[in-house]
């Protein structure tokens, strides 16, 4: 079989969806299939999903690609998945087990939004233990040793039954492969794992109270680990392979975070670009800055080695709530249901249907500042992942009136892509107090693809935006560990190399500078004056 009849797939497992991509061997998209999945939320800030659903939605998205491009099964070459860093319990033989008392037996992922773990969090902060200054100085309820502390202290059956607690993507490549291996990008940036020492800490363990995960030499979450790209186990398992519609053997890749995919589909050190940063912006935002050496930026989760980039640290930042803050904001609006009526006839969603208004009421996408005059928002509705790592942070809105009309909700729509790009400046700020410079940033997600959002994220944050030529930067993210797995590239950064391609670029408005500076100071005003009120 010649190269050139050669495709990878891509899988990524988001909040919402589950996407799968076929992509030649120079990173261009042949065809992709989406299956939405479900999200139950419940009380006490609990958010599940179930590993069955997702699964078969993988599957069903696998077949249908194959389908609409018309690829043939034998000319797949590897399999790459990517997941959201949530947690899946387990049972023997992979059987479901509830992570709530009142959920279903099949909703057996803590999704990574859950903040139930928040008081354990907390708890293991205070210990000060010294593993914490690999994730920023504070763990977050996000991460997965809080949740399962969380699970042996309220749903102590389902902890002592656990045969496996899985980061998803890990859950995938098991499912996928029966091999238990997991990904020095999971366990290192959600687990604690030392990469750089090649071990857990079995005293951190026991001082938070998983010391009997240590007891038992951490089979339950983890003994083997590689890094992305490395092929898992001998590919495709009989079972799988049917389901997929693939042959059994087919090669799977160790997997990541999507996140972290999309910054292996974007920029991470490709052409030695260390000093670009990479920004996932979807439901939440993700920001990471690859360097040879460790730096420690307080409240930035990291430094991690080899968690996305195998041979470099990792720096980590971003915000739980993004794109989620953005929808939350404009349907808070009056005109939130009669606009959002208007998108959908327009056969768009609403955030891209005001983005489009706003354009089209500015000179340039970056006078569109001029819109949200007098308001500013602080878009932190589910805390602050960096570089404050406040998880009790909240959202402030300054500046509204009693409008109720559409130029008003426009405004307050560019008002929160400020404070989106104003708490993104905010890492930038940190990291580059601490040594670790930033030239550029490299966006992707499906929240950032319109050109104004683009601008208005270079404008607040001082740097150039520069986007990708590729629709699904995540999706090429895991095919690229796919087409390493398949030994098409020999490394992760020489995939980097072949399949990714520079597109556009956004610079910064110099007219537009003095404005900025003004509503970010302001906006680190309402920032500290809401912690002071919460205290």
């Amino acid at each position: 079989m010649n190269n050139e009849n050669k495709a990878v797939i891509g899988i990524d497992v988001g909040s919402g969806s589950v996407r799968a991509g076929i992509f030649d061997l120079e990173g261009k998209l042949l065809t992709r299939a989406v299956q939405k999945i479900n999200v139950f939320r419940r009380s006490g800030n609990r958010v599940e999903q179930s590993s069955t659903e997702i699964w078969q939605a993988v599957c069903h998205c696998v077949r249908q690609s194959l389908e609409t491009t018309g690829i043939r099964a034998e000319n797949v070459a590897g399999i790459g998945f990517d997941a959201t860093c949530s947690l899946v319990v387990v049972g023997e033989n992979g059987r479901p087990l509830a992570t709530s008392a009142d959920g279903d037996t099949e909703q057996n992922i803590i999704v990574w939004m859950d903040h139930r773990a928040t008081r354990q969090a907390e708890r293991i902060n205070a210990t000060q233990h010294s593993v914490l200054k690999y994730v920023g100085g504070k763990i977050s309820p996000e991460m997965e040793t809080p949740k399962i502390l969380w699970l042996k202290e309220n749903r102590r059956e389902i902890y002592d039954n656990a045969w496996q607690f899985f980061d998803l993507s890990d859950y995938l490549t098991w499912r996928a492969t029966g091999d238990l291996t997991r990904s020095i990008c999971t366990v290192t940036c959600k687990w604690t794992w030392l990469a750089h020492e090649n071990r857990w800490d079995p005293d951190y363990f026991r001082t938070i109270g998983l010391g009997d995960l240590a007891d038992d030499d951490f089979k339950r979450i983890g003994q083997k680990m590689a890094a992305p790209g490395t092929p898992c186990g001998d590919g495709l398992t009989e079972e799988a392979a049917r389901e997929m519609g693939l042959p059994v053997g087919t090669p799977v890749a160790i997997g990541m975070i999507d996140a972290h995919a999309g910054g292996i589909g974007t920029v991470g050190v490709a052409d030695g670009a260390l000093s670009n940063l990479a920004y996932v912006f979807g439901t939440s935002s993700c920001t990471m800055t690859s360097t040879r050496e460790a730096v420690t930026v307080p409240g930035v989760w990291g430094p991690y080695y080899s968690a996305m980039v195998p041979g470099y640290w990792l720096n980590e930042g971003g915000q739980s709530s993004a794109g989620a803050a953005i929808d939350q904001l404009v349907v808070m609006h009056p005109m939130g249901t009669e606009a959002t009526e208007m998108a959908a006839k327009a056969g768009v969603s609403l955030p891209v249907f005001l983005a489009n208004l706003a354009q089209e009421k500015s000179a340039t996408a970056s006078a569109a500042v001029e819109l949200a005059a007098g308001i500013y928002v602080v878009p932190e509705f589910l805390g602050n992942r960096a570089p404050f790592a406040d998880p009790h942070a909240r959202a402030v809105i300054a500046g509204l009136g009693m409008e109720r009309d559409l130029d008003s909700l426009v405004a307050l729509y560019v008002a929160g892509l400020c404070g989106i790009g104003y708490g993104l400046r905010q890492i930038v700020d940190a990291q580059h107090a601490q040594g670790i410079k930033t030239d550029s940033i490299v966006i992707s997600g499906g929240a950032g693809r319109h050109p104004l959002v683009r601008q208005i994220l270079a404008d607040a944050c001082g740097l150039p935006v520069t986007s990708t030529t590729c629709s699904e930067p995540v999706l090429l993210g895991s095919a690229i560990l796919g087409a390493v797995a398949a030994d098409l590239a020999p490394s992760v950064v020489s995939a980097m190399k072949q399949f990714t391609h520079k597109d556009q670029s956004y610079s910064v408005s110099e007219t537009y500078r003095e404005i900025h500076q003004r509503r970010y100071e302001n906006y680190q005003r309402l920032q500290q004056m809401a912690k002071m009120i919460q205290e």
